[in-house]
């Protein structure tokens, strides 16, 4: 019997929230606040392509953290058009693979699972695979119940009726190291910087 690839993993997440499908999928679909609202795990997002009239081949590149010290940049392409069912990604760089969020409405609660099928092409990740592959695993974890938190923070906010209700809300939990965030917000400085002078230059 062939060995399993130490590099390759499948997870199999669920998450239950208070929403609609509706409330979600204009969640899901808005990659740029991915930093905002679940800013444990996404420290910055790069669009790069918009993708046809339904979405199919909208590209981002993401860096990305979790509670391990190392962070990961790759790239989500959507592969299938988001329904009220679900949609569909492909991942490629540091991890490699696709993925599948699916919704159930669940009385006043939505079932969301996430079917992630990658291989880790990290030289580090691919490297200690064999080593640490249960800590790489909790890490996902990790993750995605920071994931649920944050996701049910941002359907509260969305839903409230003003300031005073936004400024009563928790935040939502943010990277386990400050560094992994002072990195992002470089990048994101440098480009801000590189847009202004081509828009100056042009």
């Amino acid at each position: 019997m062939p060995r399993r690839a130490t590099s390759s993993y499948r997870f199999v997440t669920v998450w239950r929230v208070p929403g609609t499908v509706a409330e979600v999928k204009a969640v899901l679909s808005d990659s740029a606040s991915l930093p905002r609202w679940w800013p444990s795990v996404y420290l910055d997002v790069v669009p790069r392509a918009d993708g046809d009239a339904d979405g199919v081949g909208r590209t981002v590149e993401v860096f990305t953290t979790g509670w391990l010290p190392y962070t990961l940049r790759w790239t989500l392409r959507i592969t299938e058009t988001m329904t009220d069912a679900g949609f569909a990604l492909a991942a490629s760089g540091d991890l490699a693979g696709t993925g599948r969020w699916t919704f159930q409405p669940d009385g006043p609660e939505l079932v969301i699972t996430y079917d992630w099928q990658v291989t880790a092409t990290k030289p580090l990740l691919k490297r200690l695979g064999w080593l640490l592959r249960g800590a790489f695993e909790a890490n996902h974890r990790w993750a995605m119940n920071r994931g649920e938190e944050s996701l049910a923070l941002e359907l509260r906010r969305r839903r409230a009726a003003g300031p005073a209700e936004w400024a009563a809300m928790p935040a939502p939990p943010g990277p386990t190291f400050r560094w992994s965030a002072r990195r992002a917000q470089g990048r994101a400085t440098t480009r801000a910087s590189s847009s202004s002078s081509t828009g100056r230059s042009a």
